[in-house]
């Protein structure tokens, strides 16, 4: 099949709109992420009875299965079960966040296992409350760590939102494909959304790179 130009530009509209999805999809999605994975670690970190065992146990089961599975089963079956009624955007980027909340927990660990022994031992000897042991002490070090592998998995996200069609989120190749199946032409809008990846995925990962590079002088 010929390339058309013609009909390639005017899909660019479509697909604008579709990006636009993706990255709202992927931002929100990985702040949830980062917050909800360091809640996580610490409660594992810290070993709460019980709760800290659920916590395990949740991880695990998310790590496990397959995000697809899991965006179907809470929007068709959990939100209906709970009387919930939450938007297919608003699934979306739970789920993703979710999802990825269990990969940076482990990141978060890690960081926080690479702190020194010797600093705990310091703010133990200055008995610093436990509270300002970890917000002024250990979390200071370990979080500019675990930026770069931070990062790596919001591309990793960003890159996984066709996914969400299952629950009907248009993003920037989901947009493609409706544009094609329009006129039966799917070189030019799938080529494009392509396109659109690599233009945002590509400077994300330049910048992740840089942060491996200040992170490893710290």
């Amino acid at each position: 099949m010929n390339w058309d130009w013609d009909y390639a530009i005017d899909s660019l509209p479509l697909l604008f709109q579709g990006i636009v999805v993706t990255v709202e999809l992927t931002v929100l999605g990985a702040l949830l992420a980062y917050a909800l994975g360091l809640v996580l670690a610490l409660v594992r970190q810290v070993r709460v009875p019980v709760l800290s065992q659920l916590v395990y146990l949740f991880v695990e089961f998310i790590r496990s299965t397959p995000l697809l599975i899991q965006v179907f089963a809470f929007y068709y079956l959990l939100q209906p079960a709970l009387g919930l009624r939450l938007s297919p955007f608003v699934t979306g980027f739970v789920m993703l966040g979710i999802h990825y909340a269990t990969y940076t927990s482990e990141v978060y660990r890690a960081g926080i296992d690479a702190v020194p022994k010797g600093q705990w031992e310091a703010a133990r000897a200055l008995s610093l409350p436990r509270g300002r042991v970890w917000t002024g002490v250990i979390l200071p070090q370990a979080v500019p760590r675990v930026l770069p592998s931070l990062g790596n998995y919001t591309i990793s996200m960003f890159k996984e939102t066709p996914l969400l069609l299952a629950i009907g989120v248009l993003d920037v190749l989901n947009r493609a494909q409706e544009a094609a199946s329009e006129t039966f032409r799917y070189v030019e809008p799938v080529t494009l959304a392509g396109v659109f990846f690599l233009l945002v995925s590509y400077p994300a990962s330049i910048l992740v790179r840089k942060l491996e590079r200040r992170a490893g002088t710290v």
